[in-house]
């Protein structure tokens, strides 16, 4: 059985950045921090300042000259405030996507999410259509909405489709966009101003991005796995500035258009991204962002 790493005190912990050649500042304060955020929690936002050991990208213990808690911390603080907005940010998107799915199924019949043979083929064929009313299921059971307890009450606990999406997580929704009619999916689509696979791709995309926000995950310099499917460039020339989807900026960006798109307001990111620290080693680019990002006509003031 492999050793655990050794058990370090909070000075321990400060004289091991020293040993490595940061400049942590008050070392009660630097303590005072790691009494309030996880050593390792913070690691990740030290991880850009440590030194490479080969050409390959590996990085050794030791941070490049100049390295200061301030500076991690300064981020640290940055990404906190992105996360809490970019998940209000989100909150209207998700909020019409639910209405506009559970509205246009709803037209196809009143417990559309329950009839398989009137969804797509996709909800047809394989085991992703019954893991995903095995998990409805299981919400509904375990809602104590007062709409849900009105519908055991008067209708036997069957909601209808217009009810039934505002239980289910961004995930579910996501899979019963999925499963749904294409003619249901074009019509939601159509609401911000994208094609049917365009906006699945986007909403699984910010799932992820979700979550992050939601665990307080670090967000400002993560890498997505996911691309997202973009329109052509002449119907939207606003996202012709970003090169690489799969960064932070990327995504954000489609946040940004999908509120746009909604008559929402777009001022609540941009201005987050304008406090981004001057951090020398690690620029806002760090994000994904062009140098003059502020020049899209998604991000300007």
């Amino acid at each position: 059985m492999t050793a655990a790493k050794e058990f370090r005190t909070y000075a321990q912990q400060v004289a091991l950045l020293e040993a490595r050649g940061m400049d942590v500042g008050d070392p009660e304060q630097a303590i005072k921090r790691l009494r309030s955020v996880n050593y390792y929690r913070m690691s990740g936002y030290w991880y850009p300042f440590r030194q490479f050991d080969s050409p390959e990208g590996a990085r050794r213990d030791e941070f490049f000259p100049g390295t200061t808690l301030s500076d991690v911390v300064q981020l640290y603080e940055f990404d906190a405030r992105l996360r809490a907005a970019t998940f209000a940010a989100l909150a209207p998107v998700e909020l019409r996507v639910r209405a506009l799915l559970g509205h246009h199924l709803g037209e196809v019949d009143e417990v559309a999410h329950l009839r398989p043979d009137l969804l797509s083929v996709r909800a047809r064929q394989g085991s992703g259509y019954d893991k995903w009313r095995k998990d409805f299921q299981q919400r509904l059971d375990r809602s104590r909405e007062d709409f849900v307890q009105h519908h055991r009450t008067k209708y036997g606990g069957v909601l209808p489709v217009w009810a039934a999406v505002e239980i289910l997580d961004w995930g579910g929704l996501v899979w019963l966009f999925g499963f749904s009619p294409r003619g249901a999916q074009d019509q939601v689509a159509a609401a911000f101003g994208l094609r049917a696979p365009q906006l699945e791709s986007w909403l699984k995309s910010l799932n992820i991005v979700r979550n992050v926000c939601a665990h307080h995950g670090r967000l400002f310099n993560r890498a997505f796995a996911l691309r997202p499917k973009l329109p052509p460039a002449h119907r939207a020339r606003e996202l012709d500035v970003m090169a690489d989807f799969t960064r932070s900026f990327g995504q954000l960006t489609l946040v940004q258009y999908l509120l746009r798109a909604s008559g929402e307001r777009t001022t609540l990111l941009p201005a987050v991204m304008r406090s981004y620290p001057n951090v020398t080693r690690i620029p806002v680019t760090h994000m994904g962002a062009p140098r003059d990002w502020t020049r899209s006509g998604l991000w300007r003031p």
